[in-house]
């Protein structure tokens, strides 16, 4: 019997599934989603891609010389909102509290549910809605914490089940490459594997300050993962979060490259704001008022993202419209709403590694120096 127990939900290759929902002569073909161009990344793909090497975050272009006869799609971010929408109404109704860690991923709080039924039971029968309703594959973990669960819906996929006993989860975790822990990228692994730890059973052994020493900080959450240690509570989902900021002007202005460089830095802050948070934005919001106190919004519907690049273009392309009357204005402001928890691999569909790589550099240099310790050049107007 679970004391506390949570289930983790994971729509297996999410993006490639609702393709295939949505064009059944797809299924069974290596598939592809993300950019199209010569820089596209791979957002998501197909088990069949996946069986020759191919990987989200890899450049299109690789993942094709991996898989010759693969399709690439471009993409169709509405239908998949839609269809996540389905399935997180579906969670909503039966689940007491939930996370929404992604547009395809959740975290359910199931505790103290074994007293009136069994918490393996009912999450495999939510899965089984789930996979009725929506025709979707889903994956499942139960365990005692969001970490342990998460590996388990992992070694689950793809659409399968894992129940992680209580009690078990150091013997559970033992055995598997430590690759699969959360958060252990390729250069932890190397550094790991360097070290001559591979399996989660090794790590697991090692002296928390060794650790540290090698790692930083990072070392004692390594040592606290490979034990199964997790206290993270699951964060209630609201379909409505926001994140907004404006700024009223001492002198009202009819300056368009200074009205863009505010606009640079407030986008910019926010998406910092959003990336710092652990969180993804699908609709911007841009307001102007003139002179006279009119006031004006314009809001846009986008693919889940934290990236400056995307949100700037569609900000920038929102003001245009607004900035019609030619009119001094008073006061912009920006807002994010329809947030959801997850990591920006979302954003594929426009990221090339490069933008990738500088967007963690300017991070980094943020949040050791402050928000403001690097701007884009477009922030500084003329």
């Amino acid at each position: 019997m679970f004391q506390n127990a949570v289930a983790h939900l994971d729509l297996d290759a999410f993006f490639a599934s609702v393709e295939v929902l949505t064009n059944s002569a797809l299924k069974g073909r290596p598939l592809i989603v993300g950019g199209v161009g010569d820089r596209g990344v791979v957002a998501s793909c197909s088990y069949e891609a996946r069986h020759f090497g191919v990987r989200s975050a890899m450049p299109v272009r690789m993942a094709l010389r991996l898989c010759p006869d693969a399709l690439v799609l471009r993409g169709d971010h509405d239908e998949y909102t839609k269809q996540s929408k389905l399935v997180t109404d579906i969670i909503d109704s039966e689940a007491p509290l939930f996370e929404k860690a992604s547009i395809d991923e959740f975290y359910l709080d199931l505790a103290g549910m074994d007293k009136y039924v069994g918490c393996w039971k009912w999450s495999q029968e939510l899965r089984q809605k789930i996979m009725r309703e929506t025709g979707l594959p889903v994956s499942l973990g139960l365990s005692v914490n969001k970490l342990v669960s998460k590996v388990g819906t992992g070694e689950a996929k793809p659409n399968g089940a894992r129940l992680v006993e209580c009690g078990t989860e150091r013997t559970f975790l033992s055995p598997l490459s430590v690759g699969k822990l959360p958060s252990v990228g390729r250069e932890t692994y190397q550094k790991l594997s360097t070290m001559g730890v591979r399996q989660v059973g090794t790590l697991a052994q090692i002296p928390p300050r060794l650790l540290e020493r090698e790692f930083g900080k990072h070392g004692i959450s390594l040592w606290k993962k490979a034990n199964g240690i997790d206290n993270s509570p699951i964060v209630p989902f609201h379909d409505r979060q926001s994140i907004s900021t404006e700024r009223t002007f001492q002198t009202d202005t009819i300056d368009v490259d200074f009205l863009n460089g505010q606009l640079t830095k407030m986008v910019g802050h926010l998406a910092f704001d959003l990336r710092s948070q652990q969180k993804l934005t699908s609709c911007i919001s841009v307001k102007i008022r003139y002179t006279d106190f009119n006031t004006y919004s314009l809001q846009k519907s986008i693919p889940h993202t934290a990236h400056d690049g995307a949100l700037l273009a569609q900000g920038k392309e929102l003001f245009a419209k607004l900035y019609q009357r030619r009119q001094l204005v008073r006061l912009i402001g920006v807002k994010f709403s329809n947030l959801v928890h997850g990591h920006s691999q979302m954003s594929l569909f426009e990221d090339t590694q490069e933008a990738s790589k500088l967007l963690q550099a300017m991070d980094k240099i943020r949040r050791r120096f402050g928000e403001k310790a690097v701007l884009r050049g477009t922030a500084l107007g003329k």
